[in-house]
């Protein structure tokens, strides 16, 4: 019996790919292994996105060669996303096969030939036995048509591509009836989803479609664009029951300077006026953003108005990272560069005003009863999170994996909740 191993970093995209493809495997007869040096294929999943990650991926490659040394019979495959093939195969000769986001079905054909499939490799994996996750993510869309200054995304994954809406909704039946309660809907630039599709189609389309999945609790979405939140989203987001409050809406820095030379198509007034209509329309929204300290010519003026900011629009969660210039983007070769040690300041400051916003935020939930998906057990303690994707530990002595529950709020912190449980239904 073949076995195989998957290693994956980066978004909620590859760990989605890496599920799909782990379950198309078990399809055709491969049984996981827990190591690489258990395994007949090795998949590595990966991340250019910043230098760390793709630091990471180098040392795990470096691994695999001295594993290819020893076990010159084991397949390595490097998958997600890889940039600039030629570099790659220069440097790592070892490595069997290449497979990039969105390469077609002949390229993907060569795969099955280099794994001795009965078959071709398909998109759509055939039945399998292994256990899902009660939250999954779905790659619906591929790529990006923008060409933000400091992003790698548009040569790693190429221009968008849409899955087509039936092929989705069978994707989410397969799995909620597998066990899944909770969709997480992935792209790069999730409103564009379906422009490129004749007919064409609409993410507040495929939300209504995907609302009516039976057994299929919750949905959500990522990653959003300011530029491309239409109204027809809002309605879908406020008005469909298993569409959660729940939104990712980068913003990348408060000052519009800094925007402009990100290449980002909007200001910091357009940007907060969104967000006034999205909280107006859906009033327990919970509000997340991405942030990027340390961009090339960045002052220390314009990194307050990014503070500013954060005090004045109050996101939940701020994911936040210091500028890491990606060679082929236009702002790596930018003059202006700041020192590490600096970069590290303005995070750590958002990192610190984010914890102060985000306490009194969550403080305001304290005696509030939630409706709580639980995901899992974790020292002891059962964890999940609200419709509006705030994380709650629970103690219950009977398994509630998977099931809705409602929970009174009776402590809170920066970064969680905790919890007590008041009702749950039976398992879903």
């Amino acid at each position: 019996m073949s076995r195989f191993h998957i290693w994956t970093i980066g978004c909620q995209m590859n760990t989605a790919d890496s599920r799909r493809l782990a379950g198309e495997l078990e399809g055709y007869g491969y049984e996981r292994a827990d190591a690489p040096e258990q395994a007949d294929l090795v998949v590595l999943y990966s991340c250019m996105v910043r230098q760390h990650a793709e630091d990471k991926v180098h040392t795990e490659l470096g691994h695999l060669r001295r594993l290819k040394a020893t076990r010159p019979w084991t397949r390595l495959v490097l998958a997600g996303c890889i940039g600039e093939l030629d570099y790659w195969r220069r440097k790592y000769p070892f490595v069997d096969f290449f497979l990039c986001p969105g390469q077609d079905l002949s390229v993907r054909a060569k795969l099955a030939d280099l794994l001795e499939l009965q078959e071709y490799y398909r998109l759509e994996p055939p039945e399998a036995v292994r256990q899902v996750g009660i939250s999954e993510g779905i790659t619906i869309h591929q790529g990006c048509n923008r060409h933000c200054a400091f992003c790698i995304v548009p040569s790693t994954r190429g221009g968008e591509r849409s899955r087509r809406p039936e092929d989705i909704e069978a994707e989410a039946r397969a799995l909620v009836g597998r066990g899944t309660r909770e969709l997480v809907l992935l792209s790069q630039i999730v409103e564009r989803y379906g422009r490129d599709l004749r007919p064409r189609a609409s993410l507040a389309q495929l939300l209504a479609r995907l609302n009516d999945v039976e057994g299929l609790r919750r949905i959500r979405f990522l990653t959003s664009y300011p530029g491309d939140f239409g109204h027809d989203l809002i309605e879908a987001v406020a008005s469909l029951p298993a569409v959660m409050e729940d939104l990712n809406l980068p913003i990348q820095s408060g000052d519009d300077d800094v925007l402009r030379a990100m290449q980002r198509g909007y200001t910091v007034d357009f940007y907060q006026q969104l967000v006034a209509r999205l909280r107006a329309a859906i009033p327990d929204l919970g509000l997340s953003t991405d942030l990027i300290v340390g961009f090339p010519g960045e002052t220390e003026v314009q990194f307050e108005h990014t503070l500013r900011a954060m005090a004045e629009i109050r996101w939940d969660v701020v994911h936040v990272a210091a500028y890491s210039p990606r060679p082929g983007t236009p702002a790596a070769s930018w003059p202006g560069q700041l020192p590490l040690e600096e970069k590290k300041r303005r995070l750590q400051a958002v990192e610190a005003l984010q914890r102060e916003i985000a306490l009194e935020r969550n403080r305001r939930l304290v005696g509030r009863t939630l409706e709580v998906l639980v995901e899992g057990e974790a020292r002891g303690r059962w964890y999940g999170r609200t419709r509006n994707n705030k994380l709650v530990h629970l103690t219950h002595p009977a398994p509630i994996a998977g099931e809705l529950v409602s929970a009174r709020i009776t402590q809170a912190g920066p970064w969680s909740l905790q919890g007590e449980l008041i009702a749950h239904s039976n398992p879903l």
